[in-house]
């Protein structure tokens, strides 16, 4: 092979080479910067790319996905000197390449510091138990404030969160007492609540019992009271038509010497308030007067009791 063959070979070569030197290709989600003779040309996007080889340089592949950097705990005081640690997790995504590479030297650093800082400032003017209960409030202030000052480092602050929030030991010993008392207080309180409501309910069910049995009494009396006045009317009634039937057939001797007998069996048994015995008991006249003086004496008693009913 001839000397020109061996140079064409070479140059081929080295031809190739610089080709495959002058393509970059960018990945997706990525972006490169490119300086040219140390100076900032331009910023590759995602796809293919021709450089000068020799004279431009890229830096390494930026990446704008959402980065999440999770720092350790600090140490922040509150408004009324509680010394407590504190980790925050930050969610960033950087937005220009450009402003990110020549912005701040080693940017996560200088987010970790910004972001101490800020926690510091935040905390410091609340209490121990506003910190502790208004997470919400502490994330919106810092990610609105971080994302202010790194805005020229073209990074943008999606999210800020507190992750952990750790007071010092006898803190927590105090705050475990005070949750357990409370616990318990509210625990005596529903109890004394529940007997409370029990009493009531069982004191109203015995007075609702109580006045349901007095009712029922009531009513049990009253009936009892209207079926004896009913049955004093209907043998009173009884009686005074049976009298009247008999007035009204005219008996004769006989027959009211007959009931004269009756009267004077039903006196024997003692029932009678007033007993007259004739003193001839073999004369009709002397014996029908007896008859007449008890009847009316029967009748007299009777309407004497329904009187009585009547006034009760």
């Amino acid at each position: 092979m001839s000397a020109w063959g061996i140079v064409l070979i070479v140059l081929g070569v080295l031809a190739l080479i610089i080709l495959c030197c002058s393509i970059r290709i960018v990945r997706q989600a990525t972006a490169v910067v490119v300086e040219r003779l140390g100076k900032y040309r331009k910023t590759l996007e995602t796809g293919v790319h021709m450089i000068i080889p020799f004279f431009d340089r890229c830096s390494r592949a930026i990446s704008l996905k959402e980065i999440v950097a999770d720092f350790k705990p600090q140490p922040v005081i509150t408004k009324d000197n509680v010394t407590m640690q504190i980790d925050t997790v930050v969610y960033f995504q950087i937005t220009d390449a450009k402003l990110f590479t020549y912005g701040v030297d080693d940017p996560i650093r200088a987010i970790e510091n910004l972001t101490a800082t800020t926690l510091r400032n935040i905390v410091g003017e609340l209490e121990l138990d506003e910190t502790l209960t208004s997470r919400d409030t502490v994330n919106t202030k810092m990610r609105v404030i971080l994302d202010e000052a790194t805005d020229p480092w073209g990074i943008k602050i999606n999210r800020v969160e507190l992750k952990n929030i750790l007071p010092p030991r006898d803190i927590q010993d105090a705050m475990e007492k005070q949750m357990r008392a409370e616990r318990e207080r509210r625990e005596q309180i529903l109890k004394a609540e529940g007997e409370k409501k029990s009493s009531i309910l069982v004191a109203e069910g015995e007075k609702q019992a109580k006045i349901l049995q007095a009712e029922a009494d009531k009513e049990a009396k009253i009936l009892q009271a209207e079926a004896e006045k009913a049955a004093v009317i209907a043998k009173a009634e009884a009686e005074s038509r049976a009298i009247e039937l008999i007035n009204t057939a005219k008996p004769n001797a006989s027959y009211i010497t007959l009931q004269g007998f009756e009267a004077l069996k039903a006196l024997a048994d003692g029932k009678s308030t007033k007993l007259i015995v004739p003193s001839e008991i073999q004369n009709v006249s002397g014996l029908l007067a007896s008859m007449t003086e008890v009847v009316n004496s029967t009748k007299d008693v009777k309407e004497e009791k329904k009187e009585n009913k009547k006034s009760k």
